[in-house]
């Protein structure tokens, strides 16, 4: 039988207390009421169970998304299922119903619909990086600088499509920009879903040079000080495209959920702005 603070079992000490003077009713009442406050107060200080984050992910993002995740179920125990796609793609998605708790865009001009439209919860909407434009090639010498978009190795240039991926946009701004008209320049356009298929073209030869997010060029986390790209880049300058704000919301699926709400605290946390800095975002 177990024994309680004055150690008696529990029952004989009601038993006996009740045929004992007041005084000492009194003090096996207080062990029996600090018993049940101690076993109460254990279930309070329980750790809340692991919950799972469903969170939609814009494709520049991929490579700092899996390793945010990774860190912050390290640190919580929480569970993120990460979806990436052009952000029109997930948008419509989202539209849809898709149980999405959590989204990540590439853009500000689908979470700011999204919760003028009860989608997201309201307030929950911040920029939580600016992404820059790059022209990659998997050669190590094509890429000098924006003439080399008119050198003649270059016959296919692969982009994002500008209507669903806000760096496709941004790419066909540059492009104008420079004054090498999609439908006049002299290479041919190839076409992808989002830039996370744009950069497998340009890794696969199947296109010679491709606009992609800075982020995707960048060695990851891990690799030596100083170490290279691999090919050769020309970092787009900001004023010839409109700025990539990529903003995060909560969605109403995620409303009621401590992870989602916990998921989005870490996004904007110290370590991460700072991991995002290196990947090639801007956090401010």
């Amino acid at each position: 039988m177990t024994r309680g603070a004055t150690g008696i079992a529990p029952r004989r000490l009601f038993r006996r207390s009740l045929s004992r003077p007041s005084s000492f009713r009194r003090r096996a009442l207080r062990a029996l009421t600090g018993r049940f406050a101690l076993l109460g107060s254990v279930g309070l200080a329980a750790p809340a169970a692991a919950e799972t984050v469903r969170a939609a992910v814009a494709s520049n993002f991929a490579p700092a998304a899996r390793e945010i995740a990774a860190r912050f179920e390290a640190e919580t125990g929480h569970r993120v299922l990460l979806s990436f796609g052009a952000t029109g793609q997930l948008y419509a998605q989202i539209v849809q119903g898709a149980p999405f708790e959590v989204f990540l865009a590439a853009d500000a001009e689908r979470p700011a619909p999204a919760e003028a439209a009860g989608l997201a919860v309201p307030g929950a909407r911040f920029t939580y990086a600016v992404g820059r434009l790059a022209l990659v090639s998997r050669e190590p010498d094509r890429i000098r600088g924006p003439e080399s978009l008119r050198a003649p190795e270059i016959t296919r240039l692969a982009l994002a499509n500008p209507a669903t991926a806000p760096y496709g946009r941004a790419a066909v701004e540059t492009l104008r920009a420079l004054g090498v008209a999609p439908g006049s320049a002299p290479f041919r356009l190839v076409q992808g879903t989002n830039v996370g298929q744009v950069f497998s073209f340009v890794h696969t030869g199947n296109a010679d040079a491709g606009f992609v997010a800075l982020s995707q060029t960048v060695p990851p986390t891990g690799s030596p000080p100083g170490a290279p790209p691999a090919g050769s880049r020309w970092v787009v300058p900001e004023t010839l495209h409109a700025p990539i704000r990529q903003q995060a919301v909560l969605l109403r699926p995620g409303e009621d959920k401590g992870a989602a709400a916990a998921f989005l605290r870490f996004l904007r946390s110290p370590p991460v702005r700072e991991m995002l800095t290196r990947r090639g975002y801007r956090t401010d």
